[in-house]
């Protein structure tokens, strides 16, 4: 059973979070909220998404799992005016999903859960360093070193987050002293990382939201903001390119 009303903005930043890494994707529908967990086909990027029940004008589950195709969930909640509200029911025995948006009405086909990629393991890591910025300066960092480079190093030292692309023939490098960041838990830290896939997840990044970076010497790198008004929290992890000497 699966009865919600959430807002049109809550449910398309909840699925931007998810399809900047893949097509379909698994939800998990809990009593106290909606889980999602994903990993790009080539195991680099993964997404870990919580949105608590809270988060809806109305939410009725009782643990049940489905699977989306993303992309036609996003049209259709595109759809929708940003005050909108969007009516979701599960009917479990057609295994479809129908939406309603200001009149219209939409039944969505489920996949099958058994036949969408397997939802990863976030790993547990204890890294050395702890950066909270604004998505903003991610932005603006990201957008930076996209004009010279396809990799980007993020790394911690000397109480400085620092941010280094290097292209042919250009090079891009941005340091955020104390001072600049929300917060810092200084350690050594520098991995490179494939600038396409931080880009993507960029994009699901809002540029007011706080974001807390785990990094560590070539580990992979988290990332961690709130959405939904702090009523949802989305993870990305992101591994490294390892550099050989």
């Amino acid at each position: 059973m699966f009865k919600a009303i959430v807002s049109a903005e809550t449910l398309r930043t909840t699925l931007d979070s998810v399809s900047v890494l893949v097509d379909e994707c698994k939800i998990h529908l809990n009593e106290d909220g909606l889980e999602i967990r994903a990993v790009d086909p080539a195991n680099v990027g993964m997404v870990d998404l919580g949105l608590d029940a809270d988060a809806f004008e109305s939410y009725e589950a009782d643990g049940g799992l489905i699977g989306v195709n993303l992309s036609r969930l996003e049209d259709i909640a595109g759809m929708a005016n940003s005050g909108d509200l969007v009516h979701l029911e599960l009917d479990e025995e057609t295994r479809k999903l129908h939406i309603q948006i200001d009149g219209l009405e939409y039944t969505l086909a489920l996949i099958d859960p058994d036949s969408i990629r397997q939802e990863p393991d976030i790993p547990d890591l204890d890294l050395p360093a702890r950066v909270v910025v604004e998505g903003a300066d991610i932005d603006r960092a990201v957008r930076a070193a996209d004009m010279v480079s396809d990799h980007i190093a993020l790394g911690v030292a000397d109480d400085q987050f620092y941010i280094d692309a290097e292209g042919d023939t250009d090079d891009v490098h941005l340091e955020l002293d104390r001072d600049d960041l929300i917060d810092l838990d200084a350690g050594d830290a520098h991995s490179l990382f494939s600038l396409d896939y931080l880009k993507d997840m960029n994009k699901a990044i809002p540029k007011d939201a706080e974001v807390t970076l785990e990094l560590g010497e070539e580990f992979p790198v988290k990332l961690h903001f709130d959405i939904a008004e702090g009523l949802g929290t989305v993870t990305f992890m992101l591994a490294p390119r390892i550099q050989s000497d």
